[in-house]
């Protein structure tokens, strides 16, 4: 995983399949916890094939930090693979997503 801090209030944090997701997940919580003020965050799943529930529940985690300081989650990039899983879940209803890192990237700026 990298945390590319892209600008001064927003980090792009691009994931991988497991072993390594579980670990990047927790290291993007804790960086975001640990970073005033905390940045807009863009999770790149474009590279992940697979999610479990332990990665759903990390995400839902990210997503309370960010609720909890004002600022926003989108997540882009997902395959259909990984797309499937929050449409099975509900989960399409409580992330904002984007179709690419660009499209997230640019929403955050414009403030859509």
């Amino acid at each position: 995983m990298s945390i590319e801090k892209w600008s001064e209030t927003i980090w792009v944090v691009s994931l991988t399949d497991e072993p390594a997701l579980s670990e990047d997940l927790l290291t993007a919580q804790e960086a975001a916890l640990q970073t005033q003020p905390t940045p807009d965050v863009v999770v790149d799943l474009s590279a992940v094939t697979h999610v479990n529930s332990s990665n759903l529940s990390q995400l839902l985690r990210l997503r309370k930090i960010m609720i909890d300081n004002d600022r926003r989650l989108k997540l882009a990039g997902m395959p259909d693979s990984v797309w499937a899983v929050f449409l099975t879940t509900g989960l399409d209803k409580v992330f904002d997503f984007a179709d690419d890192l660009t499209t997230a990237l640019t929403g955050l700026q414009i403030g859509d």
